[in-house]
This record gives C-alpha cells, sequence and structure tokens, in this order.
C-alpha cells in the first residue's frame, strides 16, 4: 500500500516532480534547489511503464513536521546518504527498470526516513489539499533515487513482490487482502479540497485491469485484512523521526513549513469479510494428434551357429594352438570337456603362444553384417584359464583386416572374469565382411590364451546369387515362450480345438507356477478301455528349452491337422489318449529366458527354485531291487515291478521338490504305457537303466530286462531324427554317439541316481526314455523352424510305438468285470505290469511269440500264447480268470490287494501327506 500524504501549503515551484505518475509544472526555475517554489500548480500525465496494470498505493495519513531534524541513520536508509553521498554495500541502486525518469534539479536526493505512526488528535481539522503519492510500478520493489532506498523499512529484510501493494509493516504476517482499497475514513469532518465534490467515486464502466484493486463500495472503509490490528497513526504536532525529507513533501526551508499543522481525525476501522469461493476450472481435454507409425525395429542379428554346430570345422581357423585337443574346431560357446585332462576332444582353443597376435578366425562363407561376440573361457576340471580383453578384426580376403574402431581408436572389448559365464559384447558399429578374428590382449594372470566364442550377424544379400529357397509355410508359433505366454497359446489351442484337448494342472512350482498339461484325445477327460495312454515331459532342466518349443509346437500341429482331416493324426488321436507336459519346471526355465539364449550359459536355470535337480530327485528304487536279486528274493519275496518308495523317501525333512511330488501323483492317477523325456544338451536317446549296478562306477552296461524294447524304442527316435541321422554332423562335445547308432544306454553314458526314467519303469508300467534334442540346449529363435523339422517325424512316430506290443482285458469269468491289479508276466522277461482300474493292460514287445501269464489275488492264473507282428498293431491277449477255491471268503466279489500293493498305497499316502504339508 502507497502513503496518503498532507501537505498544508503548496506553494508554486519553479521544480516539475513527478509522483506516482504524475508531473507538476510550476512557473519556478527548476534548478533552485528542492522545495523551492511549488505554487500554481499545473499537472500533466506522465504515463509510467506498468502503472496502468498495478493497483493505488494507499497507506495511512501522515503528517510532515515543519521543523528541521537533524539526519539520522535508519534501517532503510544508511547514515550519509543524500546527495553526492556514494552508495553503500547492501544498498540496493536505483533499477534501470524503475520506470522514474530523471526530473531537473539535482540527480540524488535525501532518502526518506523510516516513517512513524502517530496517534492523531482526538478533535478534527481542516485538511489541506492533498496529492496522491501513487507508486510507480517499478517504485513497488521500494527503492528511489539511484543510491537511495525510499518507502517504509522492510520488516522481514525481503523487498515487496512485484505487483504487490506496499503498506504498513505487518502484524500477522499475512499480505492485505486483494481487492480492498484504502481510503479517507467514512464519517471524516475534515472538508474536501476545493474545487472536489465529496462522496464515492462513481463507478467506472470498464472494469479495472487485472492484477488492480477494485474501488471500495459505497459507504465500506477498508482497513487491514482480517484478524490483523490496525497501526495508530501519529498526530500532527508530535515531531517525525530524524532525516530528510520524503520524496515528493516539503524540506526543509520551504516557505510552506511556517504553516500552521493541521489536524488529522482518528482514522476507524472496519473489517471485511473475505469470502473465498473454490473455482472449479473445467480441465480442457486436449486430443493427441495421432503419432505417426514408429518404424519397425530391425531384430538382432542371429548367431552364427558355432554353438548349434551350423558352422562346420572348416570355417574355423587359429593362429596356433597347444594340441589338437584344443585346436579352433574347439573354440565354440559351451562345448564341453571330458573328464580326463588332455581329452581328444577339450573345451576350447588354447593359442600355442601367449602373446597379442594369436588370433580366432571364423568364415562366414558369405558377405556378413557382424554385430556382436560372445565369449567364454576354457572348460575344463583341472586348469582354469580365459581371456579378460580382446580386439575384433573383419576382412574379405584375410589379407586386409579392418579393426572395430570405437570412434578414432581402435575398440578393446572387455572378457570373461571366469570360465563359464558367457559375456556379450556389441560392436560400437556393425562390420561388414566374410571373415571376422577375435583378437586376445590380455588374459587370466594364472592361466593362458583359452576361450569359446559365438559370434552375432545377419547375412548380407547377394544380389549376384541364386535367391534361396523360401522357407517351408507353417503356421506354427516358431518362437521361445515364457510362462504367460505359453499359457495362452495353450488356451488358444484348446478353444480351437474343443473337442479333443483338455487342459489340466498336476501341481504347483516352488514359487507357485503350474505345471499344465494339455490332453489330446477323441475323448479328453476320459478313459477309454483299450486305449493306451502316452505321455511326453519336457523342461525338467529349465534351460533345456528345445523341447519345451516342440510340445507347443506338436499342440497346434495335431490341432491344425486334426481339423484338416490328416489320416494319420486322425489315427493317433482317435486311437491314443496324449498328455503333453511341456514344462516340469517353470522356475528355472523363467531363470534362462531372462538372460536370453547365448548368455543363459550350460547351467543356469537348469535346477529348481529351491536348486534341485529335478533329474536325481526322484526315489532311487534300483538299489532295492538289484539288492533283493543279489539274495534270490525277486519275484516270490520281492516284486519285480511296481517297487514300493523306499521309507525314507517319505519323510518329512527328505529333500523332495514340488514339481516331482506333482509328477509322481501323476504317474498313479493315469496308466500311461509310454513316455519320453525331452532334453538337450546332446545329440542322443538314452535308456534306462540310468544307474550302474556297481556304485562305486561312473560309466557301466546297465540293462534292464526289456533291453530289446529300449534299445527299439530309441532307435524309432533316433533314425527318424535328420539331425542325428546326418553323416556330415560332428560330434556336440566329446562323444562320438554316431558309432552306436545315436543311441546308448543311460549308466554307460554317465551315471544318474534317482531318474525319471528308473523310477517310471521300476515303480509303474511306463516305458520312458531320454531325448537329447541338439547340441545347443537353448537354441536362438531363428533356429526353431529348423529343429522341427528335425523332430516332427520322430514325435509322430515315437507316440506311434504305444501300439506295438500286447494288449487285453482281465475279466472275471462270473461277472465279466474286469479285474484291477492284475500281474501280467511274460516268459523270460523278469519284469511284470499291472492292469489298470478297468481290468485293461498294454505291454510292449517286439515281434515274436510269447508265453504270457495273468494272475490276481484269489483267482487262478492263466496262461496263453501271444504273437507279436511287425506291424505297429497291438496284438489282442484278455484274459477270464477263474475264482481260487478255497482263497476267499464267500459272498465277496473281489479279492484284496497283495502285501506289495498295499506297501506302495501306504508309502504314497505318506509322501503326498508330507507334500500337501510344505
Amino acid at each position: 500500500m502507497a502513503l496518503l500524504q498532507e501537505i498544508p501549503d503548496i506553494p508554486a515551484s519553479a521544480e516539475a516532480a513527478r509522483i506516482g505518475g504524475w508531473v507538476c509544472f510550476g512557473p519556478g526555475n527548476p534548478g533552485t534547489g528542492p522545495g523551492a517554489g511549488l505554487g500554481s500548480l499545473q499537472t500533466s500525465k506522465v504515463p509510467s511503464r506498468g502503472a496502468e496494470s498495478r493497483p493505488p498505493l494507499l497507506g495511512p495519513l501522515q503528517s510532515l513536521d515543519r521543523r528541521p531534524a537533524p539526519p539520522a541513520p535508519t534501517r532503510g536508509t544508511p547514515e550519509g546518504s543524500g546527495p553526492g553521498a556514494a552508495p553503500r554495500r547492501g544498498v540496493r541502486p536505483r533499477s534501470a527498470r524503475s520506470g522514474l525518469r530523471d526530473l531537473p534539479g539535482p540527480r540524488a536526493r535525501p532518502a526518506t526516513p523510516p516513517l512513524r505512526r502517530e496517534e492523531p488528535p482526538q478533535t478534527p481539522g481542516p485538511v489541506p489539499d492533498v496529492v496522491m503519492a501513487q507508486w510507480d510500478s517499478a517504485g513497488d520493489t521500494g527503492q528511489g533515487p539511484q543510491g537511495t532506498t525510499a518507502g517504509p523499512p522492510r520488516a522481514s529484510g525481503v523487498s515487496p513482490t512485484k505487483g504487490i501493494a506496499s503498506g504498513p509493516p505487518k502484524t500477522s504476517g499475512v499480505s492485505p487482502t486483494k481487492g480492498i482499497a484504502s481510503g479517507p475514513p467514512k464519517g471524516s469532518e475534515t472538508p474536501p479540497p476545493k474545487g472536489t465534490t465529496t462522496g464515492p467515486p462513481e463507478p467506472s464502466a470498464a472494469p479495472p485491469p487485472k492484477g488492480t484493486a477494485a474501488a471500495p463500495s459505497s459507504g465500506t472503509t477498508t482497513g487491514p485484512p482480517r484478524g490483523t490490528t490496525a497501526p495508530p497513526v501519529r498526530a500532527s504536532g508530535t515531531p517525525p523521526g530524524p532525516g530528510p525529507s520524503r520524496r515528493g513533501g516539503l524540506r526543509e526551508g520551504d516557505p510552506a513549513v511556517t504553516a500552521p499543522a493541521p489536524k488529522v481525525t482518528k482514522v476507524a476501522v472496519v473489517r471485511k469479510k473475505v469470502v473465498r469461493k473454490k473455482v472449479v476450472r473445467k480441465k480442457k481435454v486436449v486430443k493427441k494428434k495421432p503419432e505417426a507409425p514408429a518404424a519397425p525395429e530391425e531384430p538382432p542379428c542371429p548367431p552364427l551357429g558355432l554353438e548349434s554346430l551350423r558352422v562346420l570345422d572348416t570355417q574355423l581357423r587359429a593362429s596356433s594352438h597347444k594340441r589338437h585337443g584344443l585346436g579352433a574346431h574347439r573354440g565354440r560357446l559351451n562345448i564341453q570337456s571330458g573328464l580326463y585332462d588332455g581329452d581328444f576332444y577339450d573345451g576350447g582353443w588354447c593359442a600355442g603362444h601367449e602373446d597379442t597376435e594369436q588370433w580366432l578366425q571364423v568364415d562366414a562363407r558369405r558377405l556378413t553384417r557382424f554385430t556382436g561376440v560372445v565369449t567364454q573361457g576354457l572348460n575344463s576340471i583341472w586348469t582354469y584359464d580365459w581371456v579378460t580383453s580382446y580386439k575384433v578384426q573383419v576382412s574379405n580376403d584375410t589379407h586386409a583386416w579392418l579393426p572395430s574402431r570405437n570412434g578414432t581408436e581402435e575398440a578393446v572389448f572387455p572378457g570373461n572374469t571366469d570360465p563359464e559365464t558367457p559375456v556379450l559384447n556389441l560392436l560400437p558399429s556393425p562390420l561388414v565382411g566374410r571373415f571376422l578374428r577375435i583378437n586376445p590382449q590380455s588374459w587370466f594372470p594364472n592361466g593362458t590364451v583359452c576361450l569359446r566364442a559365438e559370434v552375432l550377424g545377419c547375412p548380407v544379400p547377394d544380389p549376384h546369387a541364386w535367391p534361396p529357397p523360401p522357407p517351408p509355410a507353417s503356421q506354427l508359433d516358431f518362437r521361445h515362450h515364457n510362462y504367460k505366454e505359453m499359457r495362452k497359446l495353450m488356451r488358444r489351442v484348446s478353444e480351437e480345438c474343443p473337442d479333443i484337448t483338455r487342459v489340466y494342472s498336476i501341481g504347483q512350482s516352488s514359487r507357485g507356477l503350474r505345471l499344465y498339461v494339455m490332453e489330446i484325445s477323441d475323448n479328453p477327460g476320459q478313459h477309454e478301455v483299450g486305449e493306451p495312454e502316452f505321455r511326453y515331459v519336457a523342461g525338467m532342466h529349465g534351460n533345456e528349452v528345445l523341447g519345451r518349443e516342440l510340445l507347443l509346437n506338436l499342440m497346434e500341429f495335431l490341432c491344425r491337422e486334426f481339423r484338416l482331416g490328416n489320416p494319420r493324426v486322425v489315427q493317433l488321436v482317435t486311437d491314443t489318449r496324449i498328455h503333453l507336459l511341456p514344462s516340469m519346471n517353470p522356475d528355472g526355465y523363467e531363470t534362462a529366458y531372462k538372460l536370453g539364449s547365448e548368455l543363459a550359459g550350460w547351467a543356469m536355470g537348469r535346477w529348481t527354485y529351491e536348486g534341485i535337480d529335478l533329474n536325481h530327485n526322484f526315489a532311487d528304487l534300483n538299489t532295492a531291487l538289484w539288492d533283493a536279486e543279489d539274495n534270490d528274493l525277486v519275484p516270490h519275496q520281492f516284486p519285480n515291478h511296481y517297487i514300493p518308495i523306499p521309507e525314507y523317501y517319505t519323510f518329512a525333512n527328505a529333500t523332495v521338490a514340488p514339481e516331482t511330488r506333482a509328477v509322481i501323483a501323476w504317474m498313479q492317477r493315469y496308466p500311461f504305457v509310454l513316455s519320453a523325456n525331452l532334453h538337450g544338451g546332446e545329440l542322443v536317446v538314452t535308456y534306462p537303466f540310468d544307474m550302474t549296478r556297481t556304485y562305486w562306477k561312473a560309466q557301466e552296461l546297465t540293462p534292464t530286462p526289456d533291453d530289446g524294447v529300449f534299445r527299439w524304442l530309441a532307435t524309432v527316435y533316433a533314425t527318424a531324427n535328420l539331425a542325428m541321422a546326418s553323416g556330415e554332423r560332428r560330434p556336440c562335445h566329446y562323444d562320438d554317439f554316431t558309432r552306436f547308432g545315436n543311441i546308448i544306454n543311460g549308466a554307460n553314458w554317465h551315471t544318474v541316481a534317482g531318474s525319471m526314467n528308473d523310477f517310471s519303469y521300476l515303480h509303474t508300467n511306463c516305458f520312458e526314455i531320454t531325448v537329447e534334442l541338439s547340441c545347443d540346449k537353448f537354441p536362438h529363435a531363428s533356429e526353431l523352424p529348423e529343429e522341427w523339422e528335425n523332430n516332427r517325424e520322430s514325435l509322430l512316430l515315437f507316440m506311434e510305438q504305444v501300439h506295438r506290443g500286447i494288449k487285453g482285458v482281465v475279466r472275471d469269468s462270473d461277472t465279466e468285470q474286469g479285474i484291477p491289479n492284475a500281474i501280467i508276466s511274460v516268459d523270460g522277461i523278469n519284469h511284470d505290469v499291472r492292469t489298470a482300474s478297468d481290468g485293461d493292460y498294454w505291454r510292449l514287445l517286439n515281434p515274436g511269440e510269447y508265453e504270457v501269464t495273468a494272475r490276481a489275488e484269489g483267482y487262478e492264473a492263466a496262461t496263453q500264447p501271444c504273437r507279436v507282428y511287425f506291424e505297429n498293431v497291438p496284438t489282442p491277449c484278455s484274459f477270464r480268470l477263474a475264482r481260487a477255491r478255497g482263497r476267499h471268503r464267500p459272498g465277496r466279489s473281489r479279492p484284496g490287494p497283495d502285501p506289495a500293493l498295499r506297501l506302495q498305497r501306504l508309502r504314497l499316502r505318506r509322501l503326498r501327506a508330507h507334500g500337501r504339508g510344505q
């Protein structure tokens, strides 16, 4: 708020004074001094910058003393300020943006002393002519002439904000309410100046500018804001504080000093209630302009195929090597070494010299845009060797080499810090060429120059070459599916073929992910008498992902071909109940999936979330069987099939994964006949037994009584697999399985105690083999179509083997009802099977003639010959058993279970109980 100054007599003056945007001209000499002759005023409006948008600044009344006062320093005016005084530190000079023009006369005036509030007299007196001192728009900053400070002292030490009216010191710290202006008190007896009209000013037709104070309404006197106390006004008789006069007031020596002091009435303070209204502004809905479609991102380049053997040994060269087992052909990502030091097939490439001139070279056989390199150290249980940094060069002729540069310098890429963890380095900019070299620069101090590698690159189109043949058209979803995407695909297939599919869950993983199974049959959800049940299991090791994707593609293929009327698929679905478990270890898969194809390594994601290898987590039934055989207890005192689970396996503290418990319960629920467990990391098919009979041996041929059947089943899959049957393929790691037809006894490869193959064979009727699908555990998505073509026929042909052998139903001769748990024995084979709940059974056999015996508790045994033909059609071989006399109570329709079955059921019940308690 501004100040309302009372000036008793205003003599004529030649000086032109600008007060609040008004310039007063008089006849006096403009250079005679301050306050000389202010009579006969003539006014002319001089617009000041921003004045039209500022509210008038009105303050309390102030009487100016006519007596001279010695100057005194104040807070707002330093001592010694005035005309010619140098500005002191902390006093802000006059701003160039103040809007005050230089007036004639002295260039600097004395600073205004601080205003003191004085009590007004009780009796009114005459009011002299009044001049409103309006602050310039820039005067709100509290600045006077250059080098001085105008206005009352600031209580907070901060200049008033621009655009806010200044006033007396606030007692409550609240600024005056916007829109309330101060004026003369209502009811004052002081007559107005001559020639003026009393009363409030007439309202203007035009609204005041935004930010200015609105004129008070008639009969209303505004004061300080609500909650504050109006400051008292000093009477005219009280001398003001020392110091020079205020700008625009009278100065010492003026003629008007001798005039009588005016009497000022007491100000009546009337508070006006300010009502705040909440204004709800409608949000403007800005319609976004349709963005231009983003350019499709270019997919990253796939690996050339060092790990998957698409790059042949002849395409790899090196500057030197220690020995043939450590040559360039061994420098492949994730390649494994043998158990012995100095094997002919070792775990990487090792240079013959330890210097920075060594290199490993890859020939892409065509122009390629190289984008990255993945490296590992040497795989060995005897030494630690890896490269810690290297350079990369490309060439078209192996003579002129272009290095990869990072700006103007040759790029040096960081290598490995351990032998097994893959490290990916993307090139700063892709390099185009046919050959690529990896040039090691530093290596593990206690080791030597050894590495394994994979190269990422995209082939460059060759306009002069014949276009490659188009890939086979397929509607299958060839990509890697995480857990959510797998569920969506299974749901989609089930919706496309609801008449032949059913999705169900057999349990949960350690982290709560469900183990989903897709059933494909002409009557899903129902076991049909005489129809065998088949299963595929994949993803036991989470990082071996190819089996998972093959089963998902198999679901799509069977659904599509059945709808198209493919006779082979229609017959397979009609005569077989198929169960597909694509992910037995979903927790491990999610771990490997996050790292990706090339960075998952050889073991990351292999185990469950609890760190359990599921292929070693099933109950060891082999040891109990072999101990009983050594003591001649089989089969009269110890069974050769349906062997009960050991008691220690049912303890509460037994280390049994929830995934394992779920699969065991699944085996008990369905009478599976044939199964395959899909793995990765090799190209071979293994069959039981997986555990060596001599416990201290790591490798030993340990066949089952059905060794001939298992060898046939393994051969069927291996010979139909295009990758295994290829005569040009090389060994994946250190074993050459092509010498044995790409099949091997599991224990003769390496011993595995507690495998699912052995457990399935000894605890149920199911014959199960293990299929190692590829050298690469986690092939790139670009390789999935080729892998599907390699395994499609094998998957179909192996499922059809479930119909090989004999099948039939064992019934009660009196009631014609099926007899469950009847034992089917084949002469010459020390392994029996049992009938299902409806009395039906299936026994896998190779072509030939067999003597088959059926017996059950409380019935007389029956034997008959059965012949198996070469056609893939089961031979019917059913039995009707008569009740044994004197071996059952009268009126009892069904015999009780034998002791072995009672023990088996008791152990299974305990196992399930502890599984629910965890």
